[in-house]
């Protein structure tokens, strides 16, 4: 009797399908400089003129916010999470955005959800202005069961090595600039599954799984833009441990982030998650609050920066300052971080 790969779980002609509805999404986000379309075996890309380019990657996954989307069959902001978590990191030291590629992982291929999946990528590239020039999708039956998916992606930027912002000119009275979040973004999903089991309850006129699948916000371009105006000294996007585990990241040894947690407009959404029985610490150390990316940036920029970001439809509001770390205690010092 002859066995097949279908028989084995492994659609090949659905595989075939997929890519072809994918190419359509791929293919809006081309620009002068992808080489080629989809379906060779790897992707070309000319670099941009730059005088001395250093090239800048990250990659990330959704996590198991993926969980919640594929329960309520919404596949339409995972992918806008893939890429900016991706994307926003490499933000983090002034890089532009040049591709990226995705990874899907199922136990059944279904088509039609991969390529909505791929064009919520899409879409995320397009606004910005990054090509997505492939990736891969793997059908693993007996690995992922049917209905599962896993979705993450690899980013490729540039920047000029004398513009790379890496926190080396960080002082002593800089200004903490922070910049609002969409929502949860990707991280800390895994506390809030153990929390929630109905997510279809009522949530500011809505059902709460609709906020909780909010995409996570793409801070390239206005980041970039405020680039060009004001001196921008340190960067942090606010993952997974809240502020506490990311700003430090950006701040030289002798510093600490000194944060005031009142000055940021937590949003109702945290609120709603803390009243679960969650501490303050905890969520603190889980989210980001409402602060989804950080600027270091020198005092007499602060009301150009607000005003410019305000431009671009992005609330920013001080949250803190950099101080020296000698009168701090130890612990602080070390985690060059502290709440006052």
């Amino acid at each position: 009797m002859n066995k097949s790969y279908k028989e084995a779980g492994v659609d090949k002609e659905e595989g075939y399908r997929s890519v072809s509805l994918m190419k359509e999404h791929a293919a809006k986000t081309a620009g002068e400089n992808v080489l080629g379309g989809l379906g060779s075996f790897a992707s070309l890309y000319a670099m941009p003129r730059m005088n001395e380019p250093v090239l800048v990657s990250g990659t990330d996954g959704v996590g198991t916010k993926l969980e919640i989307a594929l329960k309520y069959g919404s596949y339409s902001t995972i992918g806008i999470d893939c890429f900016a978590m991706c994307a926003n990191d490499i933000l983090c030291h002034g890089a532009k955005p040049l591709f990226f590629l995705d990874y899907i992982a199922c136990g059944r291929l279904e088509a039609e959800t991969a390529a909505e999946i791929v064009k919520g990528i899409s879409d995320a590239c397009l606004e910005a202005d990054c090509s997505l020039v492939g990736g891969e999708t793997a059908e693993m039956p007996g690995f992922y069961k049917t209905g599962d998916y896993d979705v993450a992606g690899f980013c490729v930027g540039a920047v000029e090595r004398n513009e790379i912002v890496d926190g080396s000119k960080v002082q002593k009275g800089d200004i903490l600039l922070g910049i609002e979040s969409s929502g949860i973004h990707s991280n800390g999903f895994s506390l809030i599954r153990m929390l929630f089991h109905d997510m279809e309850g009522n949530f500011e006129g809505k059902p709460l799984y609709r906020s909780l699948l909010e995409p996570t916000r793409i801070y390239v371009n206005p980041v970039l833009k405020l680039l060009r105006e004001v001196e921008i000294r340190g960067m942090a996007h606010i993952t997974g441990g809240g502020l506490p585990e990311n700003l430090p990241r950006t701040i030289p040894r002798g510093l600490v982030a000194a944060v005031d947690k009142s000055s940021v407009p937590v949003p109702a959404v945290f609120r709603h998650i803390q009243g679960q029985g969650v501490d303050e610490e905890e969520m603190w150390n889980t989210f980001n609050m409402g602060a989804g990316f950080v600027l270091v940036i020198p005092e007499n920029d602060l009301g150009k920066a607000v005003e410019l970001l305000k431009n671009e439809g992005l609330g920013a509001f001080p949250i803190g300052r950099v101080e020296n770390a000698g009168s701090a205690p130890a612990a602080e010092r070390e985690k060059r971080f502290c709440f006052v």
